[in-house]
Order: C-alpha cells, then structure tokens, then sequence
C-alpha cells in the first residue's frame, strides 16, 4: 500500500501485529510532569482553537476506502479481512454502505473488550447482534432501528464528500484513537480534562479513582431518580485556561441528548440546550468551572456563530451537537455533515480564520468495525479508532498523519500554545489528584504540530456546499434547515444550521414560524400532517418573510 507520507513515529498495531498492545503491555505511561523541551513558535501564529466533536463513527466506516490512509486491509480492491457473524453464519466482510441511517452497535466499556477481542478486532457484529434493538418510541433519534447489523459497512466520498474534501485539502488523521475504551461520557471528561473518575468526598480532587464506565451520570442519566449530581472535583483544562486568563467557550446545541446512558443504544429522548448539562456538557459538574465563575461560558451554539461573524472567537472552543446533527445513529449521516460544513463555513468566513485550527473528531466507535488494535497507555485506553480531521489556514494541503494520537494531542496542543507547555499534572497544577497518567506526556502520543506548516501562506477558505433535503416539489421561498427546538399547533420553533446562498445571516438563530392552512408538509418525502412534527426532528423549510415575521410555505422533515 502507498500513502503519502506523514511522520512515522507511533504506528497503531494492526490486528496481524502484536497483539502485546491488547494483553497488558502498555505504551508509554508518561507520568513525569516534564514539560515539554522545546514548543514550536510558529504555534503561536494559532490564537483560536476549535474542538468540533460529533459521534460514534469509527475510522474504517468513514475513511477506510480513503487513498493512502491505513484504511481496511484490501487486495485489489477487495476486503481480505472479515468478521464472524454468529446469527447467521459465515464471515461478513466490510461493505460499501450507502444508507443515510445507520444502527450501528453497542458501545460500552464490555464492547470495546469484547469487539476488540484480545487483538482479533472481530467481535463486532456479535455485540451488534446481542444488543437490543428499536424502543417504545420508533421516532425518538436515539432509537437504533435498523433490521439487521450493519457495523460492517462503510461510507466513502459518495455519501460524505465534505467530509472528504477535507482530507483532501486539508490533513486526515488515520491513526486517532478515542482517549478510552468506552461510551460518550468519559470521552467527554477526557476531553476537557485527561480523565475519567469517581469522587466520594464532594470538593476533595484526592477522593477521586478512575472510572471508565461509570464516572458518574448527569441527573438526567441517572438510574435512580432523586439520586445527588455528580462531583467532578479532578482538575479539568479550564482550571488552567482560566488561570493564566485564557478565554474558552463550550457551546451546546438546542434539542436532545445524542448518547444513552452507560452503553444502551436506545433510550428516551432527553432535552439538552446551554441549562441543562448531560453527558455531553459535564463542565457544570466540575468544581473548578463553578469556583472559578465561569459557568457562563457553556453557551447556546448560536453565539458561536455571532462570535465567528464578528471576529470574536475564544482561544478555545468545544461545540457539543444535539441527537439529530451528531451523527449517533440513527440520526442521518447527511444531516450531521451539513450541520459540520456549516459550522465551519462560518468560521472560515469570519475574520478569525486566519489565526484559527479545527478539530474534527467523532468521540467513539459506535460498534462500527475498525481493524487496527488500541494502544494500551493505562487502565482507561486507549479506546477504538475514529477518524480525525484538522482544517486551518496553516495545515498541510492533503496530508495524512500517520502518529499514534487521541484526543489528549488536542490538550498537549493547547497547553503548548497558550499556557507554555503546562500540564494537567497533579504536582505541578496546584490541585492534586491521584490520576493514573499525565497523558499529554505519553511517549507514543504524536505532536499535532506536524500537520501544520506554519511558515506557508494562510490558505483562503474552503467553503463547501450544504446539501439541503429535496423538496417533493417545486416552491419558492428562503431557505432554511435545522433541528424543531419547539412545537405548537400554529407555528414552530427552528434553530437554523443552514441556509440558502443569500440567507446567512440566519445561520445560527433560531426563528419562530408560522404554519397556515396553505403550508405543505413532508414527513420523511411523503405528504404530512402537522401534529406529525416533533421537537428534535430535521428540518427544511421554504419561508417567506413579511416585515415582522416568518411564514412557511413548505416544511420537510425526517423521523
């Protein structure tokens, strides 16, 4: 196999390679609290950071056919791997999928142990089959409905082109591990602060012990009704930000909660927006983000748009999707990805381009297949492959990044470039806790310095098309799309996440707009009835506006 060549220091073992990885070798604890020897200046040249996470995607079921990537093992364009499947017999190879909606598998602390199957990577389609499927309400976008397992297939430029064109212009990274071998809520801790645990003496950061599947659920995720929140009382990265008086921003999206509680594939439908904190938004359960009077910088998404028009970014910045924009199936992979084109087309055309790298991640595996085995850094992880993107004036044009990397390289690259190579590091942070790893420091985690050039030009925009959903028939009027934040029998509630070509500006708000008897409905292509519209479903709308309000002429929708 051929691919254009990244730096090759930390390959991720392939299933055919050692499987020590799996059996308890581990990969470079990194425990000192060293900092680093020498930061690269040009880093500075970046002033603003984005962190754009979605979900349970693995790298093979998105990238795994991409040119030059370390992608499903293949000999003329054949699949030479393949996967038992227990239900029906036989070995299942990987496959091109092209459906919109996928089911996906559990995605748990087990399943990672047993998909990953001490280094065999093929217990997939087993986990995917034992899982349970469907749930009381077919229209809930947490619901995996689909009729069979579909954790083999994959998707390639047909059915995600932007997510391509990315990597063609931009860097692909093929060997980006999620930072633990588990479900959404731990790889969010991991992400805002090296780690998941368990408190048992609220306010004391020493009381902490690793969790990786249990760290402690948001109310809302709590088995138990009436049972206390949680107390993240570890050390997260804005305790660090906020010291050295770094600005960040953690923005949220308006509608339901994209992950299950623990490892589930369906559950109820739960609501998400900037007050109300689930396992997508854990920084209000930290002690620090509290004391430190910052709370207030976990926001509605819609600022960030503002801040992007306006030149006013954060150094750091999260954005959290809700359900039907994550791409957590079954919500649509074509809705997620113009969700993301959007967000990042309004970034490019805002005037903090220039100084600005993105992060695009999905937060785990989803139970989709990926055929290279997990590093070992710790108890926690790593977890499975997913894909990585980084988009920035300053990145390499089409590169492939080979290193061994998770989502802790996003955390090595914002200590580096704002806080002068600072740590997450109990003895020299200020606030001890017995955490296992100073992963910024393992010695296998690559340097995301590499995928940028920073003596080269600033790269203009890449602003990519947003595929709006096809109208049964022809209409005329602005349009829009985005998520149902709200429902009445006369009018409905839309955040807006994408627009015609001469209706940006609306990106980003969420209008209020009237339904009248002339207004034509579709649900999922067929004609509709309003009290089929629900909160939480995706949404286009052709609109017209008078001089004080909106009116729709016609309304698609997706279940």
């Amino acid at each position: 196999m051929r691919w254009r060549r990244g730096v090759l220091g930390g390959f991720g073992v392939t299933a055919a390679g050692a499987v020590a990885a799996i059996v308890g070798v581990t990969a470079g604890i990194g425990s000192t609290g060293v900092r680093p020897a020498r930061i690269d200046p040009g880093i500075h040249k970046i002033r603003h950071v984005v962190v754009i996470m979605q979900e349970n995607r693995s790298f093979d079921s998105y990238f795994g056919t991409y040119p030059g990537a370390v992608g499903i093992p293949m000999r003329n364009g054949v699949p030479t791997v393949c996967v038992p499947d227990p239900a029906r017999g036989g070995c299942q190879a990987p496959y091109h999928d092209a459906n919109d909606v996928n089911g996906g598998g559990p995605h748990g602390q087990s399943n990672a142990i047993a998909d990953i199957n001490g280094g065999k990577m093929n217990g997939f389609i087993a986990q995917a089959e034992k899982a349970q499927k469907g749930c009381l309400n077919t229209t809930n976008p947490n619901c995996a409905n689909s009729a069979q397992a579909d954790v083999m297939g994959y998707h390639d430029a047909r059915e995600i082109p932007n997510y391509w064109a990315y990597a063609r212009n931009f860097v692909l990274q093929d060997h980006m591990f999620e930072p633990n071998a588990s479900w959404s809520l731990p790889a969010h801790l991991f992400m805002v602060s090296e780690w998941s645990a368990k408190c048992s003496v609220k306010g004391d950061p020493k009381s902490c012990v690793s969790a990786l599947q249990n760290p402690g659920n948001p109310p809302d995720f709590q088995s138990k009704p009436g049972q206390p929140p949680p107390d993240y009382a570890w050390t997260d990265l804005t305790y660090l930000l906020h010291k050295q008086r770094v600005s960040w921003g953690y923005y949220v999206f308006p509608g339901t909660q994209p992950d299950c509680a623990d490892d589930a594939m369906t559950c109820k439908a739960l609501p998400q927006n900037a007050k109300t904190p689930g396992i997508w938004n854990p920084l209000p359960y930290f002690d620090t983000v509290a004391k430190d009077g910052q709370l207030a910088n976990i926001q509605p998404i819609h600022n960030l748009y503002a801040q992007a028009h306006s030149g006013r970014l954060p150094a750091v910045s999260w954005i959290d999707p809700a359900g039907t924009v994550s791409e957590h199936p079954p919500s649509r992979v074509s809705v997620g990805q113009n969700y993301v084109t959007g967000l990042i087309n309004a970034i490019m055309k805002g005037p903090d381009w220039r100084s600005t790298a993105i992060f695009l991640a999905w937060d785990d595996w989803g139970g989709f297949y990926d055929h290279v085995v997990p590093p070992v850094v710790d108890a926690n992880g790593y977890g499975l492959r997913v894909p990585g993107l980084v988009i920035s004036p300053y990145a390499r044009r089409g590169y492939i990044d080979h290193q061994t990397l998770s989502f802790d390289a996003y955390v090595k690259f914002i200590e580096d470039d704002f806080l002068h190579g600072q740590r997450l590091d109990p003895r020299t942070d200020g606030r001890p806790d017995p955490r296992p790893t100073i992963r910024e420091n393992v010695h296998i985690l690559g340097n995301l310095t590499t995928d940028f050039n920073f003596n080269q030009k600033p790269r203009p925009p890449l602003l990519l098309p947003q595929y709006p959903v096809p109208a049964a028939t022809p209409v005329t009027g602005m349009y829009i799309a985005g998520t149902i934040t709200a429902f009445t029998a006369n009018s409905l509630a839309v955040h807006v996440t994408a627009t015609g070509p001469h209706d940006t500006n609306l990106q980003g708000q969420t209008l209020t707009i009237a339904i009248t008897p002339s207004t034509t409905i579709l649900v999922n292509g067929q004609p509709g009835r309003a009290d089929q519209l629900q909160s939480g479903q995706s949404v286009s709308l052709r609109i017209a506006k008078s001089s004080s309000s909106y009116t729709a002429s016609q309304i698609s929708a997706t279940t």
